[in-house]
């Protein structure tokens, strides 16, 4: 049974989260000719203030 683990920055609506859920489980299951019930995916949210590329985070933290 394949697994899938997306991360992401914060911020994507629940409708968007469900699309790139359906395309990754349609497309693995074309590819590894598998059924749809067999491919489990999980999107986690992550702030961009604990996302770095090139050292540096991706959006400032909030000021408490």
């Amino acid at each position: 049974m394949p697994f899938v683990s997306i991360r992401i920055l914060e911020g994507h609506s629940q409708t968007r989260k469900n699309e790139i859920s359906r395309r990754v489980t349609e497309a693995i299951s074309e590819v590894a000719e598998l059924p749809k019930e067999a491919i489990w995916v999980v999107i986690e949210d992550v702030p961009g203030s604990d996302w770095f590329v090139a050292g540096k985070p991706v959006r400032e933290p909030k000021s408490p």
